[in-house]
């Protein structure tokens, strides 16, 4: 079940040697913290004993993801939330300067699904350049020891993603850079901005390139959902909502879930900080296709799979080689893709049938 998600990650890293005490006490600020990866971030430190913080302007997430099984937040949200739009620097530097942490994930960021990035190119660019230019310059004046950003394999160059069953990438592929989509170049210039203040001034940085994670709290809106919770929407909906798959399906992604990307988050302060950036992938390509094919599996009911190749589909395929991150982190994966879509469509049907999110976003 969704709701052991974080204490099962946490068992583990104890059981792995890791100075888990470092956290204890730790002031840690999470940007984009009431969203999908950030609100089960914010569980597994508050857990681990840190003082956390939040900013999150609720673009895609919610104070909802905050909440414990009981309904109750895992931050006091009268002095550690800040519902700030990072995209103004006075705003990330009132939340740096009232936060005052050790330590930021930077996980903010304005992105959707593949349709709607492509449609408003222009925007997600000036927009997350803005929010990481921002959080940085904040995490200078404020004083921060440590910066943790999370990047995307959105990043890697569109030539080295049109060929399934090509090699997984590596991280020093992503240049001469040439990235697909505005988005994937806003997210790499975030990853050089963070490399120059780690060699221009005293705060150490740690970087994660994270390729397309899904699970638990994944937005299921009809307009800005990824393609694992869109379809698994239209399973749960069907015939209500038609099972269109989005391109031709042919085209391929290494799907990493989220409590394997919480876990690599969770090391890197403690072993990636100063060691460039370091992939967070699964190494295994798997088409929408056969996501689809595994979504209809779960559902249990008979569902006949369209496709609307009017639709964009993105680069063609991609996967990632993990090695450094099992060697400098420790890190590999552990929840089997099937077991993954399985517990986010058990959690997207507990929430649909509750009336719990709004589809039409």
């Amino acid at each position: 079940m969704a709701e052991r998600l974080i204490p099962t990650i946490l068992q583990r890293l104890g059981q792995s040697g890791l100075d888990l005490d470092w956290y204890t006490g730790k002031r840690v600020l999470v940007t984009g913290g009431a969203g999908f990866i950030g609100s089960w971030l914010v569980e597994a430190l508050v857990r681990l004993g840190a003082d956390v913080y939040v900013a999150d302007n609720l673009w895609r997430g919610t104070l909802g993801n905050l909440e414990n099984e009981d309904g109750e937040s895992w931050i006091p949200l009268s002095d550690h939330f800040f519902r700030a739009d990072l995209r103004e620097y006075s705003a990330a530097l009132s939340t740096l300067l009232a936060a005052r942490p050790h330590l930021v994930f930077h996980l903010a960021d304005v992105v959707a699904g593949v349709d709607y990035v492509l449609a408003n190119e222009p925007s997600f660019f000036r927009s997350n350049m803005l929010i990481n230019s921002n959080t940085f310059k904040a995490i200078v004046e404020a004083g921060v020891p440590c910066l943790a950003y999370i990047g995307t394999a959105c990043s890697y160059p569109k030539a080295l993603q049109v060929q399934a069953g090509a090699a997984p990438l590596k991280e020093e592929q992503v240049y001469p850079a040439d990235p697909e989509s505005a988005y994937g170049w806003s997210k790499l210039m975030g990853e050089y901005e963070a490399q120059l203040l780690a060699a221009n001034t005293s705060s150490q940085v740690g970087i994660l390139r994270a390729h397309n994670a899904y699970g638990p709290r994944a937005l299921l809106s009809t307009k800005r959902s990824q393609v694992i919770p869109s379809l698994i929407r239209k399973a749960i909906r069907y015939p209500e909502e038609d099972f269109v798959v989005w391109g031709s399906g042919r085209q391929a992604r290494d799907f990493l879930f989220v409590g394997d990307l919480v876990d690599a988050l969770l090391r890197l302060p403690l072993k990636g900080m100063s060691k460039g950036p370091i992939q967070i992938s699964t190494g295994v390509e798997t088409s929408v296709s056969e996501i689809a094919s595994l979504i209809v599996e779960l559902s249990g009911k008979d569902i006949p799979i369209a496709f609307d190749t009017a639709k964009p589909e993105g680069d063609a395929a991609r996967s990632g080689d993990y090695s450094k991150a099992k060697r400098e982190l420790g890190w590999d994966v552990t929840t089997p893709l099937r077991e993954g879509l399985r517990l986010t469509y058990d959690w997207a049907l507990q929430q649909i049938t509750a009336g719990a999110v709004d589809l039409n976003e």
